[in-house]
């Protein structure tokens, strides 16, 4: 018996398509054929390969919907590895990426305060949000475009008004800024243990650190095997963020893991003005097409971050120590957009985007094996979502149709 990864393979049924190659962080034991001949794979209505934003989420709306589900994760989530982490993630209405995303994102304002509601947990504050840069780039024209198409509340302020209204931030002369009065700061941590909570409380079935070696289809089941069992499910969701092309190498996909470092300086002048009362969440385009992001002071310091920036890594190969001459960039930029920022470097962590080409989202069937969804990557923009995609992919899951427009989400690429 000859395995796609050299030797001792598993001799499925010949009806079922081999799709992800043996994890070569896995210690397989030697092959004994009767072991497989008593064995029974444990069955479910859906199986999540990922459990961070998008697979929490589903896991939760799924065994809401009564359905057997199983999640599984390579870590323990919430965990510092992947893409959800950080403290803080800004959640935004008058989307400059696409209008499109404005109805997802409004109904994520509604998942979320329903999550709050059954938890009993606070997972959002709202502080209003401003994009900033020149009035013809890429965030202010795209978040005009998508409040004017959505009839969103907003305002157009000049540099000097920012100025006034929020003394911590500086633009120059030449910017304006689109201020939206719904804005704010989800808790990225506290959401995904939230919706892993609730998941196991409506009676999902959660692994964690337990890694996918690979998965098997026929017409009409999936098969899923792991460094810990073997499982199969009518429906199978792969949302495993940075590590998605690991078990999807056949489809050759053109994603790239990209590595972000997120930083927290302590105030150098006038900390009061970095509250949550007086400075909101703010993107900017700082040079064409250069952007960088940050939050008020919620008492671990100013956290501020460049979006997409950062190197291109493997995931499990991804430098995690933050070194000198990083903070020293980024300081570059706060000395002259928000000097008051410029003090002590509190902490910094890394953390990973998963970007396709153009940045939208990937939402789609496996292109030759339907009973398979992916969900993954969102291109360092997507955790506001996942309260809303969470159910979103339930709806693909359980009922193959979603009343939401996923048309700039589908698979786009050659195979």
């Amino acid at each position: 018996m000859q395995s796609s990864a050299g030797t001792n393979r598993i001799s499925w049924p010949p009806n079922f398509r081999l799709n992800a190659l043996r994890s070569t962080d896995l210690t397989f034991q030697p092959f004994n054929p009767l072991r497989y001949l008593r064995f029974v794979p444990e069955q479910y209505d859906v199986i999540v390969v990922g459990l961070g934003a998008m697979g929490s989420a589903a896991c939760y709306h799924l065994a809401r919907r009564g359905r057997e589900v199983l999640g599984i994760d390579r870590f323990a989530p919430p965990h510092t590895m992947g893409s959800s982490h950080g403290q803080t993630r800004i959640i935004r209405e008058a989307y400059f990426e696409h209008p499109i995303y404005v109805p997802l994102v409004q109904h994520a304002y509604e998942l979320w305060a329903e999550l709050e509601r059954e938890s009993g947990r606070r997972l959002f504050v709202q502080t209003g949000g401003l994009m900033i840069g020149p009035p013809d780039g890429i965030v202010v024209g795209g978040a005009k475009k998508s409040a004017e198409e959505h009839g969103l509340p907003h305002d157009t302020l000049s540099a000097a008004e920012v100025r006034r209204r929020f003394p911590a931030l500086q633009p120059t002369d030449d910017m304006v800024a689109v201020w939206e009065p719904r804005a704010g700061i989800l808790f990225p941590e506290t959401c995904v243990e939230t919706h892993l909570t609730l998941a196991r409380r409506h009676g999902a079935e959660i692994h964690l650190n337990e890694t996918v070696a690979r998965w098997e289809t026929n017409e009409s089941l999936a098969r899923v095997v792991t460094s810990q069992g073997i499982y199969q499910a009518s429906r199978l969701l792969l949302a495993s963020g940075s590590w998605i092309t690991t078990l999807l190498p056949e489809l050759k996909l053109p994603f790239t893991v990209e590595r972000q470092v997120l930083y927290w300086f302590e105030a150098k002048r006038a900390p009061e003005n970095f509250r949550p009362e007086r400075c909101p969440i703010y993107l900017w385009e700082h040079e064409p097409e250069r952007f960088f992001y940050g939050f008020p002071d919620l008492g671990e310091g100013v956290k501020v971050a460049g979006h997409h920036e950062g190197r291109i890594v493997s995931p499990d190969a991804i430098d995690r120590a933050v070194h000198a001459d990083e903070p020293e960039a980024m300081r570059a930029v706060l000395r002259k957009f928000m000097p008051d920022a410029d003090g002590a470097l509190r902490s910094a962590v890394v953390c990973m985007y998963t970007n396709t080409p153009d940045h939208h989202f990937f939402i789609d069937a496996h292109p030759r094996c339907p009973q398979v969804l992916v969900a993954s990557p969102c291109s360092g923009h997507g955790f506001k979502f996942s309260s809303a995609l969470g159910s979103v992919l339930a709806d693909l899951l359980t009922e193959g149709k979603t009343q939401f427009d996923l048309s700039l989400f589908r698979y786009r690429w050659p195979v």
